[in-house]
Protein backbone atom coordinates (compact mmCIF):
# COMPACT_ATOMS: atom_id res chain seq x y z
CA UNK A 1 0.00 0.00 0.00
CA UNK A 2 1.11 3.24 -0.90
CA UNK A 3 2.55 5.60 2.57
CA UNK A 4 0.73 9.17 1.33
CA UNK A 5 2.75 10.51 3.92
CA UNK A 6 5.82 10.47 2.20
CA UNK A 7 4.67 11.03 -1.07
CA UNK A 8 4.08 14.34 0.31
CA UNK A 9 7.28 15.27 1.84
CA UNK A 10 9.60 14.29 -0.90
CA UNK A 11 8.34 17.77 -3.20
CA UNK A 12 9.04 19.77 -0.06
CA UNK A 13 12.90 18.63 -0.11
CA UNK A 14 13.05 19.02 -3.79
CA UNK A 15 11.24 22.28 -3.56
CA UNK A 16 13.57 23.20 -0.98
CA UNK A 17 16.56 22.65 -2.65
CA UNK A 18 15.77 24.32 -5.85
CA UNK A 19 15.09 27.43 -4.08
CA UNK A 20 18.18 27.77 -2.13
CA UNK A 21 19.85 26.91 -5.41
CA UNK A 22 17.69 29.84 -7.11
CA UNK A 23 18.66 31.99 -4.10
CA UNK A 24 22.58 31.45 -4.42
CA UNK A 25 22.23 32.03 -8.58
CA UNK A 26 20.62 35.20 -7.80
CA UNK A 27 23.05 36.04 -5.00
CA UNK A 28 26.52 35.45 -6.60
CA UNK A 29 24.71 37.43 -9.70
CA UNK A 30 24.29 40.46 -7.90
CA UNK A 31 26.81 40.20 -5.25
CA UNK A 32 29.62 40.04 -8.42
CA UNK A 33 27.94 42.60 -9.80
CA UNK A 34 27.62 45.34 -7.06
CA UNK A 35 29.88 44.28 -4.09
CA UNK A 36 28.60 42.87 -0.75
CA UNK A 37 28.02 46.68 0.51
CA UNK A 38 26.31 47.36 -2.91
CA UNK A 39 24.21 44.32 -3.13
CA UNK A 40 20.56 44.49 -1.97
CA UNK A 41 18.56 41.26 -0.73
CA UNK A 42 14.87 42.34 -2.19
CA UNK A 43 16.82 42.44 -5.86
CA UNK A 44 17.85 39.38 -5.24
CA UNK A 45 14.41 37.92 -3.65
CA UNK A 46 13.32 39.70 -6.95
CA UNK A 47 15.75 37.41 -9.40
CA UNK A 48 14.94 34.15 -7.32
CA UNK A 49 11.83 34.83 -7.60
CA UNK A 50 11.46 34.54 -3.45
CA UNK A 51 10.74 36.94 -1.12
CA UNK A 52 12.93 38.84 1.43
CA UNK A 53 11.82 37.11 4.43
CA UNK A 54 12.59 33.85 2.95
CA UNK A 55 15.64 34.58 2.19
CA UNK A 56 16.51 35.36 6.04
CA UNK A 57 14.60 31.75 6.87
CA UNK A 58 17.45 30.21 4.79
CA UNK A 59 20.51 31.98 5.58
CA UNK A 60 20.03 34.38 8.38
CA UNK A 61 21.31 37.64 7.35
CA UNK A 62 23.11 39.27 4.22
CA UNK A 63 26.46 38.25 5.61
CA UNK A 64 25.87 34.59 5.97
CA UNK A 65 24.21 34.69 2.23
CA UNK A 66 27.89 36.68 1.07
CA UNK A 67 29.53 33.90 2.57
CA UNK A 68 26.83 30.98 1.38
CA UNK A 69 27.95 32.34 -2.31
CA UNK A 70 31.60 32.51 -2.18
CA UNK A 71 31.38 28.78 -0.49
CA UNK A 72 29.74 28.05 -3.45
CA UNK A 73 31.50 29.39 -5.89
CA UNK A 74 35.03 28.04 -4.54
CA UNK A 75 33.42 24.31 -4.30
CA UNK A 76 32.59 24.69 -7.92
CA UNK A 77 36.12 25.62 -9.07
CA UNK A 78 37.50 22.72 -6.85
CA UNK A 79 35.06 20.24 -8.03
CA UNK A 80 35.94 21.07 -11.77
CA UNK A 81 39.93 21.16 -10.51
CA UNK A 82 39.35 17.49 -9.15
CA UNK A 83 38.35 16.81 -12.82
CA UNK A 84 41.72 17.82 -14.05
CA UNK A 85 43.88 14.40 -12.86
CA UNK A 86 46.60 16.15 -13.52
CA UNK A 87 48.62 12.92 -11.76
CA UNK A 88 47.60 11.12 -14.55
CA UNK A 89 48.96 13.18 -17.34
CA UNK A 90 53.09 13.40 -18.02
CA UNK A 91 54.31 16.98 -16.37
CA UNK A 92 54.15 19.53 -19.75
CA UNK A 93 50.99 18.05 -20.52
CA UNK A 94 49.68 18.71 -17.26
CA UNK A 95 50.83 21.71 -16.84
CA UNK A 96 49.65 22.53 -20.21
CA UNK A 97 46.41 21.14 -19.48
CA UNK A 98 46.26 22.98 -15.87
CA UNK A 99 46.79 26.67 -17.58
CA UNK A 100 44.08 26.10 -20.42
CA UNK A 101 41.69 25.03 -17.50
CA UNK A 102 42.38 27.96 -15.95
CA UNK A 103 42.35 30.42 -18.76
CA UNK A 104 38.76 29.42 -19.93
CA UNK A 105 37.16 28.55 -16.43
CA UNK A 106 38.16 32.66 -15.71
CA UNK A 107 36.58 33.39 -19.29
CA UNK A 108 33.56 31.16 -18.40
CA UNK A 109 32.94 32.26 -15.11
CA UNK A 110 32.87 36.02 -14.61
CA UNK A 111 30.99 36.00 -11.79
CA UNK A 112 34.10 34.14 -9.98
CA UNK A 113 36.16 36.90 -11.34
CA UNK A 114 34.48 39.70 -10.17
CA UNK A 115 33.59 38.02 -6.51
CA UNK A 116 37.42 37.48 -6.28
CA UNK A 117 37.72 41.12 -7.72
CA UNK A 118 35.44 42.68 -4.83
CA UNK A 119 37.50 40.54 -2.13
CA UNK A 120 40.20 42.09 -2.83
CA UNK A 121 38.93 45.62 -2.93
CA UNK A 122 38.14 44.89 0.83
CA UNK A 123 40.89 43.20 1.93
CA UNK A 124 39.78 39.31 1.52
CA UNK A 125 37.52 40.42 4.77
CA UNK A 126 35.39 38.00 4.20
CA UNK A 127 37.55 34.84 2.06
CA UNK A 128 40.08 35.19 5.17
CA UNK A 129 37.53 32.99 7.54
CA UNK A 130 36.42 30.58 4.82
CA UNK A 131 38.17 27.32 4.91
CA UNK A 132 36.74 26.44 1.64
CA UNK A 133 38.75 28.99 -0.18
CA UNK A 134 42.18 28.15 1.35
CA UNK A 135 41.97 23.88 1.42
CA UNK A 136 40.30 24.06 -2.17
CA UNK A 137 43.85 26.28 -2.76
CA UNK A 138 46.08 24.74 -1.07
CA UNK A 139 44.89 21.38 -2.68
CA UNK A 140 45.69 22.74 -6.00
CA UNK A 141 49.06 23.68 -4.88
CA UNK A 142 49.85 20.11 -3.65
CA UNK A 143 48.93 18.56 -6.93
CA UNK A 144 50.96 21.43 -8.63
CA UNK A 145 53.60 20.16 -6.25
CA UNK A 146 53.69 17.03 -7.39
CA UNK A 147 53.54 17.86 -10.93
CA UNK A 148 56.65 20.05 -10.69
CA UNK A 149 58.17 16.85 -8.59
CA UNK A 150 57.52 14.64 -11.66
CA UNK A 151 58.63 17.22 -13.99
CA UNK A 152 62.02 17.60 -12.55
CA UNK A 153 63.00 13.89 -11.72
CA UNK A 154 62.10 12.97 -15.51
CA UNK A 155 64.00 16.27 -16.74
CA UNK A 156 61.05 17.93 -18.12
CA UNK A 157 61.07 21.02 -16.05
CA UNK A 158 64.71 22.81 -15.78
CA UNK A 159 63.57 26.43 -14.41
CA UNK A 160 63.12 25.74 -10.35
CA UNK A 161 60.19 27.41 -8.96
CA UNK A 162 57.84 27.13 -6.02
CA UNK A 163 54.21 25.67 -6.74
CA UNK A 164 52.78 29.03 -4.89
CA UNK A 165 54.79 31.16 -7.83
CA UNK A 166 54.01 29.32 -10.60
CA UNK A 167 49.94 28.95 -9.35
CA UNK A 168 49.92 32.79 -9.07
CA UNK A 169 51.88 33.15 -11.86
CA UNK A 170 49.42 30.94 -13.75
CA UNK A 171 46.79 33.49 -12.55
CA UNK A 172 48.36 36.59 -13.96
CA UNK A 173 48.46 35.09 -17.17
CA UNK A 174 44.81 33.63 -17.00
CA UNK A 175 42.73 36.56 -15.03
CA UNK A 176 44.08 39.95 -15.10
CA UNK A 177 42.53 40.91 -18.51
CA UNK A 178 39.32 39.01 -17.25
CA UNK A 179 39.39 41.50 -13.87
CA UNK A 180 40.62 44.67 -15.14
CA UNK A 181 39.33 43.99 -18.60
CA UNK A 182 37.39 47.29 -18.68
CA UNK A 183 40.58 49.50 -17.64
CA UNK A 184 42.77 48.01 -19.54
CA UNK A 185 40.92 47.80 -22.65
CA UNK A 186 40.42 51.66 -22.21
CA UNK A 187 43.93 51.77 -21.25
CA UNK A 188 44.90 50.33 -24.52
CA UNK A 189 42.29 51.63 -26.65
CA UNK A 190 41.07 47.42 -27.57
CA UNK A 191 38.57 45.28 -26.78
CA UNK A 192 40.55 42.76 -24.42
CA UNK A 193 36.75 41.19 -24.61
CA UNK A 194 36.57 40.36 -28.44
CA UNK A 195 37.26 36.49 -29.20
CA UNK A 196 40.64 37.29 -30.85
CA UNK A 197 42.60 38.51 -28.16
CA UNK A 198 41.05 36.17 -25.33
CA UNK A 199 42.62 33.41 -27.80
CA UNK A 200 46.09 35.30 -28.44
CA UNK A 201 46.01 35.73 -24.68
CA UNK A 202 44.87 31.96 -24.18
CA UNK A 203 47.84 30.59 -26.27
CA UNK A 204 50.24 33.40 -24.92
CA UNK A 205 49.58 32.27 -21.48
CA UNK A 206 49.89 28.48 -22.25
CA UNK A 207 53.36 28.94 -24.29
CA UNK A 208 54.72 31.48 -21.50
CA UNK A 209 54.37 28.67 -18.89
CA UNK A 210 55.34 25.56 -20.70
CA UNK A 211 58.37 27.41 -22.29
CA UNK A 212 59.79 29.26 -18.88
CA UNK A 213 59.44 25.92 -17.03
CA UNK A 214 60.82 23.82 -20.17
CA UNK A 215 63.78 26.15 -21.03
CA UNK A 216 67.16 24.53 -21.98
Amino acid sequence: MTNLSKIGKKPRKRDAAATRLRILDAARADFAAEGFTGARIDRIAKTSQTNVQMIYRYFGNKEDLYLASLTETFNDLRERQDKLDLSALPPVEGLRKLVEFTFDYMEDNPEFVAMIRNESVVGGKFVKGLPVAADSTRTLIDTIGDLLRRGYDSGAFTAQIDPDHLYVTILSLCMEHQANGDTLSAMLDQDLAAPEWQNTQRRIAIDMSVSYLTAS
